[in-house]
């Protein structure tokens, strides 16, 4: 008797355990159909219930899910569990060293993004972001000396427990984003986003806030970042996140610029602006002060990486031109947005590219004799969390967005004002002893680096290193000894220079090296004079038949419109690189290969992708490079990289031109 009820509970038990396994697939597999349709909340609460199904995948995409609904704080704790639990998952060092950096954990942050870099990884836009971090890291102390006597005030009849950002001075009135509306956002479990408006009764206090507009309020949509023409007639705005996915794991791309008119007796109803690029993300928009040009944020085509800044401007018939990107002196790997100009012309934005304390950091772009700086404001205005979206109402005061803790909940709108007396502020490494930045206190800068083998990731030695400055001078050359090292070589901050790295039986390469953005301000100065080496790492690849050139060269794919197979502008400054590598390495042949989406007929797509091979090949020979050194090679809808593709972005990166080295003399 006593054996049959021991055997019963067994069953019991086996039955209990294979309900418990079933159960926590069934989460899995809904978590994962929610994380691919981009609704991360949802994708959070399945995926917690089947983190003992396999602890190193799930907790993955628990960390993932609250990086890209933009709660990166909350992501390090995940990422920690999936590393233990011995996920292989590559990216996972660098996204927990971003993470680490967000919490103020800089050493551990640097050892994360250091540990990515040792990676066999073989993406080469990532490696640039964590080499860049890496050296943004250096840069904290210094940052950290940076403070301004602005007293910071949370505005708290407006603030809430959700999110409220982007201010705007209207008259009398705060207008703002924030998180109100009925209609849940599946990406972060938040209300969706409308416009409101408070009246100001002071600097610091308002009235009940209420809707800005029935006219521009979709329920089942995002709404936000107004901006008003100088005169208060013409608004433009972001609308967009719908819910409807763009991709796996992208819900963000519906988002793009509208143009709304004040009719006198209200907003006219929005349209949307012509130059908005519907397969990418638009939004942030500023006027500058003239009212001759928008400003904007895009991840578009043609980007230096994430979110861009980029410009349209506006003839005096009020209709816009083709945007233009703002270069590489305010645009990095990371992101830049929420673009303000201010009275006096100085530009005002938000990144996370450039040097700072966490996620996003307020900074100043000015231009002196032609020549970009980008200074980080420092504290109290950028904090360990996200600091973005200033205005100012003069030169004194104004109000700004931040999720920083002490506020009201997520993000909250903070008013300051210049004050006479010491700000006091939160500073995680000590401030070294501060310097007014007189004459007689200067810094110097210098450039060295490491060269690497661009698949063992390993040093290499005999490579005959030149660094030259804009004005083709060289500066400095060296041979590299077995640890691959180069330098130390005194450069000028503000101008950019480019290391040429050549080897036998290895590709030659000249790679742009950017001084801006990495200066040591001349008020944080601590001794008479004081030196400072900028890093680095330059990759190199073997000549060998079947190299692919894109990842090392940072040659951005060429994508094409819908049934077209003309060169687009965009491509342009790409298909200038192939030119350089070819006239560099005269002994290397390439093939262009192209490719469509999967539309049309077999036989259709294949004339059509020849067509676009052709097309760059005859811009390459336009630049007076030998027939004989190029192949125009059509792939039709024979190499698809996303099979099956539903949406108009998956559709473009499926029409394409690559390039790889196919023959050596």
């Amino acid at each position: 008797m006593k054996l049959i009820t021991t055997s019963r509970l067994s069953i019991l038990l086996l039955c209990l355990c294979l309900m418990a396994c079933n159960s926590a697939l069934q989460s899995l597999k809904k978590g994962e159909k929610y994380y691919e349709n981009g609704e991360y909340e949802l994708a959070i609460k399945q995926f917690q219930k089947a983190v003992s199904k396999d602890p190193a995948r799930v907790n993955m995409l628990i960390a993932e899910s609250y990086r890209r609904s933009n709660r990166l704080s909350q992501s390090a704790e995940f990422y920690q569990k999936a590393l233990e639990a011995g996920s292989k998952e590559p990216t996972l060092r660098l996204y927990y060293g971003y993470a680490l950096k967000s919490q103020g954990n800089y050493a551990a942050a640097g050892e994360q993004l250091r540990n990515f870099t040792r990676l066999s990884v073989t993406n080469r836009s990532l490696l640039t972001l964590a080499r860049r971090e890496l050296d943004n890291l250096t840069l904290i102390d210094s940052l950290s000396q940076m403070v301004s006597n602005y007293k910071l005030t949370n505005i708290s009849n407006v603030n809430s427990a959700s999110a409220e950002f982007s201010p705007v001075l209207m008259k009398d009135e705060l207008v703002f984003t924030a998180s109100r509306k009925d209609r849940i956002y599946k990406a972060n479990g938040q209300p969706m986003l409308g416009l409101y408006k408070a009246k100001l009764t002071s600097p610091t206090e308002t009235a009940t806030p209420e809707l800005f507009s029935q006219t521009i309020f979709g329920e089942n949509m995002n709404e936000g970042t107004p901006v008003f023409s100088a005169d208060g007639k013409m608004m433009v705005f972001a609308r967009g996140n719908t819910g409807r996915s763009k991709g796996a794991g992208n819900t963000s791309a519906d988002v793009d610029l509208y143009i709304s008119r004040n009719t006198g007796t209200g907003w006219g109803e929005p349209e949307r602006l012509a130059f908005s690029d519907s397969a990418s993300w638009d939004g942030s928009p500023a006027f500058s002060a003239d009212g001759s040009t928008l400003y904007f944020s895009s991840n578009r085509a043609g980007g230096s990486g994430g979110l861009d800044l980029w410009r349209v401007n506006i003839d005096k018939a009020g209709r816009f031109g083709r945007p233009a990107n703002m270069g590489r002196d305010l645009n990095t790997p990371g992101n830049e947005l929420f673009p303000y100009v201010s009275p006096d012309a100085k530009l005002y934005f938000a990144s996370d590219g450039h040097a700072g304390f966490g996620g996003l950091d307020l900074f100043e772009a000015t231009r002196n004799e032609g020549v970009i700086q980008v200074r980080n404001l420092g504290q109290p205005f950028n904090s360990k969390a996200d600091d973005f979206g200033m205005i100012w109402a003069d030169s004194t005061r104004g109000y700004f967005a931040s999720n920083r803790e002490g506020g009201k909940g997520d993000d909250d709108i903070y008013y300051f004002e210049s004050s006479k007396e010491p700000v006091q502020v939160a500073q995680t490494p000590p401030p070294a002893s501060k310097v007014p930045g007189t004459p007689g206190k200067t810094v110097r800068y210098f450039i060295a680096g490491t060269v690497i083998d661009a698949k063992t990731q390993q040093p290499l030695d005999g490579v005959k290193v030149t660094v030259v400055d804009d004005n083709e001078s060289p500066i400095g050359e060296a041979v590299t000894n077995p640890d691959g090292k180069f330098g130390v070589y005194p450069i000028r901050i503000g101008r950019d220079y480019n290391i040429i790295v050549e080897k036998p039986d290895y590709l030659k390469k000249q790679e742009l090296f950017i001084t801006e953005g990495k200066q040591i301000p001349a008020e944080q100065l601590t001794k008479p004079v004081t030196d400072t080496t900028l890093y680095a790492t330059i990759d190199m690849l073997k000549k060998e038949v079947g190299t692919e050139l894109s990842k090392s060269f940072k040659i951005e794919t060429i994508y094409y419109d819908f049934d077209k197979f003309n060169i687009r502008a965009d491509a342009s400054t790409e298909l200038d690189k192939v030119v350089r590598i070819l006239q560099d390495n005269p002994d290397i042949k390439l093939e262009l290969g192209s490719h469509t989406d999967e539309r049309g007929t077999n036989s259709y797509n294949q004339r059509l992708s020849q067509q676009r091979a052709e097309s760059a090949v005859n811009y390459i020979l336009s630049r007076g490079i030998s027939q004989d050194r190029i192949t125009a090679k059509g792939y039709g809808e024979s190499q698809l990289l996303i099979p099956n593709a539903q949406t108009e972005e998956q559709h473009q990166l499926n029409r394409r031109t690559e390039f790889k080295v196919v023959g050596l003399d």
